[in-house]
C-alpha cells in the first residue's frame, strides 16, 4: 500500500497549496489526497493542483467530498448534491485519481420525524445513482464510517449493510482507523469489509471525541487494525487525515512526526510497498 496525506492539513493552517504540495513531497510521501470543492475553485486553482503534482510525481489518489444533503428533506437539496457530487466525479476523473472519498450526512431530527429508514433508502438510492456515475468514468466511491451518534454509516455493521443494499461495484467503503475505534468496533470486525474496502485514512484520538491527531499522540494501538487491513488484501493508500492542528505555525513538524510514525508502523505490519 502507499503513504499519502490529506492536503487539509495545510490548507487549515493557511498555507498555499503550491508549499503544502511541495512539502508533501519532501517529506516522503509517496501521494495525495484533495480536499478541493469543485463549486468553490477557479480554474486556475484546479489547474494549480494537477500541474503541480504532475511535476512533482505526486499521484493524487482520492478527492474528498462532504455532501450531507444528499439525505436531506427536500427533493430540491437532493438533486443540487447529487450534481455537485457529479462535478466532484468529473474532477476526480480530471485529475486521474482513483475515488470519491464520500462523506454522507446524519438523520435529522433525533430520528422522530422522518423515519430513519427513509432517510437510510435514500441515501442508498442516490450512493447506486452516483456509483453508476463513477463507473462510466472508470473510478469509484469510498464511503467514510463517521462515528457519531446520529451518523447514517456510523459502525463496520452499518457500513456492511450500506454497500451491501447499494449493491454497485463502484460503491465501497473508506476505513478510517480513529473512526472504528470511537465507534466500538475491534480490529476483527474489519474483516467484516473483506472485497468492499478500498481506501484508508489514519489518526489518532483520545479515545473519546474526534481527534485527527498524529499517531502516537492518542490512545490508539494501531497494529492490530493495521494488520486486519492487511488480510483485507487490497492495493490501495493510507492518507493520514491531520485537520485543525492546535499549532498551526508548527504544521510542518506536526505532519513530518505523523508521517514518521505512520511509515514506522506501516513497516512494522508489512504494509508499504
Amino acid at each position: 500500500m502507499r503513504l499519502g496525506l490529506i492536503n487539509s492539513a495545510w490548507v487549515q493552517a493557511n498555507q498555499p497549496t503550491q508549499f503544502g504540495l511541495q512539502k508533501t513531497k519532501e517529506i516522503g510521501f509517496d501521494c495525495i489526497d484533495i480536499f478541493i470543492d469543485p463549486l468553490d475553485a477557479d480554474i486556475q486553482e484546479r489547474r494549480l493542483i494537477k500541474d503541480e503534482c504532475d511535476r512533482l510525481d505526486l499521484p493524487i489518489k482520492s478527492i474528498c467530498c462532504v455532501a450531507v444533503g444528499l439525505i436531506d428533506f427536500n427533493p430540491s437539496v437532493q438533486r443540487f448534491h447529487l450534481e455537485r457530487c457529479e462535478q466532484y466525479l468529473d474532477l476526480v476523473y480530471e485529475y486521474g485519481a482513483d475515488n470519491l472519498l464520500l462523506v454522507l450526512g446524519e438523520y435529522i431530527w433525533q430520528q422522530e420525524v422522518i423515519p430513519p429508514e427513509e432517510q437510510w433508502n435514500t441515501a442508498v438510492e442516490h450512493c447506486r445513482t452516483l456509483g453508476a456515475y463513477a463507473e462510466r468514468l472508470g473510478i469509484q466511491i469510498a464511503l467514510e464510517l463517521e462515528p457519531f451518534k446520529l451518523s447514517l454509516l456510523n459502525n463496520i455493521d452499518n457500513m456492511v449493510r450500506f454497500i451491501d443494499e447499494v449493491n454497485h461495484p463502484a460503491v465501497k467503503a473508506n476505513i478510517d482507523v480513529s473512526h472504528v475505534l470511537l465507534a466500538g468496533d475491534a480490529p476483527e470486525d474489519i474483516l467484516k469489509l473483506k472485497d468492499r474496502a478500498i481506501h484508508v485514512h489514519i489518526s489518532d484520538c483520545d479515545g473519546k471525541v474526534h481527534g485527527d491527531l498524529p499517531p502516537g499522540r492518542g490512545v490508539c494501538d494501531f497494529i492490530p487494525y493495521l494488520e486486519a487491513i492487511k488480510e483485507l488484501d487490497f492495493d490501495g493508500t493510507i492518507s493520514i487525515e491531520l485537520e485543525y492542528s492546535p499549532e498551526p505555525d508548527k504544521i510542518i513538524e506536526w505532519v513530518e512526526e505523523a508521517y514518521r510514525e505512520t511509515a514506522a508502523l506501516m513497516d512494522q505490519v508489512g504494509l508499504r510497498g
